[in-house]
Order: C-alpha cells, then structure tokens, then sequence
C-alpha cells in the first residue's frame, strides 16, 4: 500500500508540473504578449508589437501587382533602330498600379479643389490653379480644325470618363502628391484620428492636411486645431482594461503614427521598369519562353484583333491604323475612337490593368537614357533619384511651407508651377552628413550616375578645372535655354543658339511609355520608350500613379511546404 501510495503521490506531482507548464505557455502564447520581452504590449506603448502582421490596404483606385523578373527592353521589331532598349534582366518589387489612366473627372476634382483652397484672385496664390491645369491647347493644328476639343475635351462631362491629356510631368508629379494627402486624410478620418467631415471644414490655405506634416508632427495639423485632430485608444477600447490582479492600467490615447499601419504610402508616377512589367503581364503567360520575353502585347498573341470567338475580329486597343485610319471603317470593324477612348472601353491584361497599350502615352517618373545599367541595379531600377530632407529652421523644428514662401518652377512656355504648397514640410537635399562614408549612394542627386556625368565623357579630364573647355563638353551636351519671368510677369527669353550642341537629352527629358491613339501598332509593344520634356505637353500622353507595396510580396498565403 505505501508503494502505491508514492506512486499515486507521484503521479499527482507530474499532472501539477505539466499543467504548470502548459499555464506557462499558454500565457507566453498570448496574442498580447511580446516575442521579444514577453511584456503583454497591450498595456505597454507597444504600438508596432500590436499591429504586426497588419496588411497594406490598397488605396482607391488601385490594383495589385505582384512582383517578379521580367525581361525589360525585349522588343520583336525595331524599325526606329533607336537603339535604346537592349534587352535586361530586371526584378520589380510587388506594387500597386492604377487601374485606369488618370481621366478628366479625376483631374477636374484636383482643379476643384485647388481653385477653393487657394483662390486665383487673392495676389499669393494666383499661380497656383493656372500652373496646375492642363494646357488644352495641345488639340490645335496648323492644318485641322480641332477646336471643339480645344473648348470641351476637359470640362465637357461627355468626355469625363476620358484619360486627360495636357499634362505635363511636373503637373502629373503636382497631382499625385495632392492625391496622397487626400487619401490619408480620409483614411484617418474614417479610422477616428480626425473629426468627422474634418477634410471639408473651413479648408484653407492656412490650415491644410499633408500627410508627412501629420507624420512629423500631428499636433500642428489644421493650423493646430485640436477640435479637429484627435487622439485615439490604439487598442480600441473604450475603457482601460483590468488585470488578472484587478489593478486598471492606463493606457495613453495617441494620435496615428506610421506604425499604426493605417497611413498609406505615397501615391507617385510608376517607375519605368514596374510601368513595363505592369503592361506586359507575364504573369497570365505559362509557356516556357516567358523568361525570353517574347510576349509581344499586354495581351498574348502577335495581332490587335481579338481571336475569341465572342468577339473575334475587334481590335484590342484604341491606336493608329494607317495613314489617314485612325480608327478604321465605320462599323464592326472600327478600333471605337478616332481621339482617345473612355477608360475600359476595352479589355484588361492578365493584372486587370486597362489601356496599357493605345488610347494615350503615359508619363514614367524615370529620366531618359538611351541605356538601361543592369551591371549596376537589377533590382527596381530606377534612374532619377534626388535624396532630400525636412529642412530644420533656426529654432530646431522642422520649417512647414506657407503662403508666403511657396516655390513655383518657370516652364519652357513661361507658366509657372507650384512645387510645393502651404502645410508641407520644406525638403533641402541630402549633405554630407547623410553621405559620408556610406557606399550605396554618396550625394543627393544621382540622375548622372555612370552615365551624363563628367566621368562617363571621353573629354573628362581630372587634371582639367570647371572653367577649362574640356570639362565643359559632357556626354549630353545638350542647348541650355534660360526662360524667366520678370517683376511684371513678361517672359524673358534667353535661348542656346550654340551650334555645338548635339542632343536633345539632358536631366529634363522624362521616359513615355505605351502606343497612343496618334501612334502606329510598333509603339503598342510594352519593350518600346520615348521621351519628351518634362515642362511640355502633348494631346497623346496622359499618366497614371503607383503605389509601393509594403510587407509581404504576394497577397495570398502560401502554405509552409513538407
């Protein structure tokens, strides 16, 4: 009996230790309780704890596009013998992508909005609303009358649901910066960190919502209202929450931060190396030859017309048929347009992107070379970077732009453009202090890297000074235009006539992409790349933004495999 006493004494001592341990785990298991500390964050100011794992939402308009290598540059013909895309192994990081061009409904609320926050005929902002609108004068031809849409294609609401056209690439960069903040603002008051209908009430100049000043310092927005910027719980709760030990924790009411999760990044010009994977959707591609890049239209197939049975015989996108045919004979065979088209007038690639091809060109954010530097970046290239920082007064704060100081820039044809408006936070550009002794980048503007700088020239000479005529002959020896406006607002115009000069290339051309309704079917080929000025406009090249995919690169979990 006394063995079977300590055997059952035993047994009980075991179940006590295991339902010990398994308490133990269970508790270091919590969904509040740090990996790092074993601290419940919840009671803790652990706001990034709390929100891991929390996905990106995507923002309105916007689609997704996972990421992946592409062959970038691949074309089947090359009747322009440009020579400026050889074919390059690239991988682009997953991202979002508008699903549409930018249409004219989309622009118009910006000039709207615009034109009620800083009204034309006060003397500091008349600038403002004339320098972001379209130039709708691109319609007229010295030998065709087109002045019906010189005077309707932008407002007429026939036309609203058409890409807009017009814009410049300062004025397309202008519109996606204004689109960001609108966006998170209406994020944050959804999410009860602003007052309800706060991104309607008594907008003004003087108290304007920008998402990096918010970030920055989320007391100042709205001019400092704090009827209008609210704190919030980040747990949830309403009330604080007792322990097991009955003691109530204080849990702090604050205002939205990056780790939040709820702030989205910024809505910008795609890249022209995400641009091209986009239109080219290989994804929707199972054939061997994918890494080849043979695919030769966003859609598979070496025709424009559709082999469907449903619709067979329809042209796939809205382009040039041949001189005098833009659009076709009248009838079932006709592409729908003789200008450009309504958004989604046809079918979508493997990504759901529309128009990838045909209807209007689209601005890239890339500066144009004639080569692609896969030696130096295979990894979403990008040329173009010019690294900037807040720039930090007298008194230590960071200096917030008002109406006194906005900066415009002074286009080719004399137009000004506001760079900046009232309520976000002035950039100054990257010193040494943020390069030195870095070896990923070493100065703030990196348009030039191995390539247009004076090393990548034949007449570098490194014993040569700024002044002696060898270091003046860059690779891109460009004409140098100067054109300003003086005290009364007349252009003065100062222009290159050197006969020396050999390129229209220099920092201010920006990469086009995509067949217009004015371009031939070669130019619908995802591999082909144009440029243009980035101050001038055309009537066939329109935009649409991007976004940056953070967190995980495919939307759908994938199982761990056995």
């Amino acid at each position: 009996m006394k063995v079977n006493k300590i055997v059952v004494l035993q047994l009980m001592m075991s179940m006590v230790l295991m339902l010990g341990t398994a308490s133990c785990s269970k508790k270091s298991s919590s969904s509040h309780a740090s990996r790092a500390t074993g601290w419940d964050v919840d009671s803790q100011n652990g706001t990034a704890a709390r929100n891991a794992g929390k996905k990106q939402q995507a923002g309105p308009g916007l689609v997704f596009v996972e990421g992946g290598t592409f062959t970038m540059g691949k074309v089947q013909d090359d009747v322009m013998h440009d020579w400026n895309n050889t074919p390059t192994q690239q991988h682009v990081q997953s991202f979002y992508m508008d699903e549409t061009e930018v249409t004219n409904g989309m622009y118009l609320e910006y000039l709207e909005w615009l034109k009620k926050v800083f009204p034309p005929t006060e003397e500091n902002y008349k600038n403002i609303y004339e320098g972001a609108s379209p130039d709708t004068l691109v319609w007229r031809n010295r030998l065709g009358y087109n002045e019906t849409m010189t005077n309707n294609y932008l407002r007429h609401p026939s036309y609203a649901n058409y890409p807009v056209v017009g814009v410049n690439w300062i004025q397309a960069v202008e519109f996606a910066k204004w689109r960001t903040d609108r966006v998170n603002e209406a994020v944050l008051e959804k999410n009860g960190y602003l007052k309800k209908g706060a991104k309607t009430q008594d907008v003004s100049a003087e108290s304007l919502f920008n998402t990096e000043g918010y970030v920055a310092s989320p007391s100042t927005t709205y001019g400092g209202n704090e009827e209008l910027v609210l704190k919030k719980n980040p747990s949830g709760r309403k009330k604080p929450k007792a322990g097991k030990d009955g003691v109530v924790s204080e849990e702090k009411n604050v205002y939205a931060q990056r780790s939040s999760g709820i702030i989205l990044p910024e809505y910008r010009l795609p890249t022209e190396a995400e641009w091209e994977y986009a239109a080219a959707a290989d994804v929707g591609q199972r054939e061997y030859n994918i890494y080849k890049g043979q695919k030769k239209y966003p859609w598979s197939g070496d025709y424009t017309r559709s082999s469907k049975r449903k619709n067979k015989g329809d042209q796939l996108a809205n382009f040039k048929q041949g001189n005098g045919d833009y659009g076709g004979i009248a009838g079932w065979s006709d592409d729908g347009a003789d200008i450009t088209n309504s958004v989604k007038s046809y079918a979508p690639n493997d990504f759901g992107l529309y128009d990838m091809a045909g209807n209007v060109a689209e601005w890239v954010a890339d500066v144009y070379r004639p080569i692609i530097d896969n030696e130096a970046n295979d990894f979403n290239y990008f040329r173009g970077n010019q690294y900037a920082k807040n720039k930090i007064g007298k008194d230590g704060k960071i200096e917030i732009i008002t109406k006194d100081n906005i900066q415009y820039k002074t286009l080719s044809n004399g137009k000004k453009v506001a760079t900046n408006l009232p309520g976000e936070i002035a950039q100054v550009p990257v010193d040494e202090n943020e390069t030195y002794l870095r070896t990923n980048f070493d100065t703030s503007n990196n348009i030039n890297y191995r390539d247009g700088d004076k090393q990548s020239s034949k007449y570098f000479d490194f014993g040569d000074s700024e002044s002696g005529t060898k270091a003046d002959q860059t690779m891109y020896n460009s004409p140098k235009h100067n054109i300003t406006t003086d005290s009364l607002g007349q252009m003065v115009k100062k222009y290159d006539n050197s006969s020396k000069r050999t390129t229209l290339i220099d920092d201010n051309v920006r990469v086009y992409k995509g067949g217009s309704w004015r371009d031939r079917a070669y130019w619908l080929d995802p591999g082909q790349r144009r440029y243009f000025p980035q101050d001038m406009a055309t009537d066939y090249i329109g935009f649409r933004c991007a976004m940056s995919r953070v967190g995980a690169k495919s939307e759908k979990r994938k199982s761990p495999r056995n």
